[in-house]
């Protein structure tokens, strides 16, 4: 008899990439990463699940859809979880707590699986307040609370409960890297157009710049609710040069961020942004509101410039240094590397996820 101990069954249950977000991003990475491991065998359960051709009229009425989507996640539910050892929660906040990871937790739990909550909103603290009585109890039931910063273990003690980090990742291979010894005024931002991320901000810090540098231009990659709105705030603005591409998959950003010379992240609520690890990859220096967990990351005046949120003053300000000092935008883009490469790379992280689950698998009572 071999002496190698059987792969344990992981079923990671989150959005698939129809749902192109974050979330979704680090779930399709960390499954793609996971199929090397000898000692896992992890497959992928979408919160979101394609409908049969005969139910997909229902995706087009708001709430019917909700409906339907659940159900359907519902039956994939009870129909994998009794065949797995880990149920890997992949969780935002809100309304979206309580339609995805939560039946996930309760029906892992009822077939006697091992639970990990991976809570990745940089909305946790309100969340974690205003709804304490509908998700504390849920997230008690988890064996272990991942988080990917230290910013989110500190929310998550002061409400009682333990969590650990574990980071997101970047992939490397699909990340030029380019070293940057003097700068171009080529600004990206890499962020949905959603009010919590703040693009106005960056907008009205573009036309600072583009006030001093009148050929300076700007990319933003990214879909969602303020898309019309940030249209027409360039027009308001009288902006030039401003290029709004869509959605782009994660396997082809790598070419944005190699195009671009310098970062733009502005939200007002943000945890562990991968678009800025991703910029730390490519070499690119990075100004960045200091939100939620990005101080987390980011290190003013050693792996990026820091200001505070909604300052586009201080944004166009610090962009406008690392234009007139590129020695110092290439200190803080080589340091920013030399991090991502030695705490951001699937090597490191693979071995934390590894042990976590090895540990769930000698654990009798939940840790949360």
């Amino acid at each position: 008899m071999s002496g190698t101990p059987e792969p344990i069954r992981v079923t990671l249950v989150g959005p698939s990439l129809d749902i192109l977000g974050g979330q979704a991003v680090q779930a399709s990475r960390l499954l793609a990463r996971f199929q090397d491991s000898p000692e896992l065998r992890v497959d992928f359960l979408a919160v979101n699940p394609r409908l049969p051709s005969a139910l997909r009229w229902s995706q087009s009425i708001k709430y019917l859809r909700t409906v339907v989507t659940s159900i359907a996640y519902f039956g994939s539910l009870l129909r994998r979880l009794p065949s797995t050892k880990v149920v890997h929660a992949f969780s935002a906040s809100y309304w979206s707590f309580l339609l995805a990871p939560t039946p996930a937790v309760l029906l892992g739990r009822l077939f006697g699986c091992r639970v990990v909550l991976n809570y990745r909103s940089g909305e946790a603290e309100d969340h974690l307040k205003r709804w304490q009585h509908s998700t504390l109890p849920v997230m008690r039931l988890a064996h272990r609370i991942v988080v990917p910063s230290g910013y989110l273990v500190e929310v998550f003690e002061r409400s009682g409960l333990s969590a650990v980090a574990i980071p997101n990742f970047v992939d490397f291979d699909t990340i030029p890297h380019r070293r940057r010894d003097s700068l171009r005024p080529r600004f990206l931002c890499n962020r949905n157009f959603e009010v919590l991320y703040n693009l106005p901000c960056i907008l009205r810090a573009f036309a600072r710049i583009q006030s001093r540098i009148p050929e300076a231009e700007l990319v933003l990659v990214g879909q969602g609710s303020q898309r019309e709105a940030l249209g027409q705030l360039v027009s308001e603005l009288g902006l030039r040069s401003v290029a709004f591409v869509g959605a782009v998959a994660p396997e082809h950003m790598g070419a944005w961020y190699d195009q671009a010379d310098i970062f733009l992240n502005s939200p007002d609520i943000d945890n562990m942004p991968t678009s800025i690890l991703e910029a730390f990859a490519a070499g690119l220096p990075v100004v960045s509101t200091r939100a939620g967990g990005v101080p987390w990351m980011v290190r003013d005046a050693v792996t990026g410039l820091l200001v505070d949120c909604d300052d586009d003053a201080g944004m166009a300000e610090a962009a406008l240094t690392l234009l007139k000092d590129p020695s110092l935008a290439l200190r803080l883009a080589n340091t920013a590397r030399s991090e991502a490469v030695e705490h951001y790379s699937w090597e490191e992280v693979e071995r934390q996820w590894v042990a976590l689950y090895r540990s769930l698998m000698s654990d009798q009572e939940p840790r949360a």
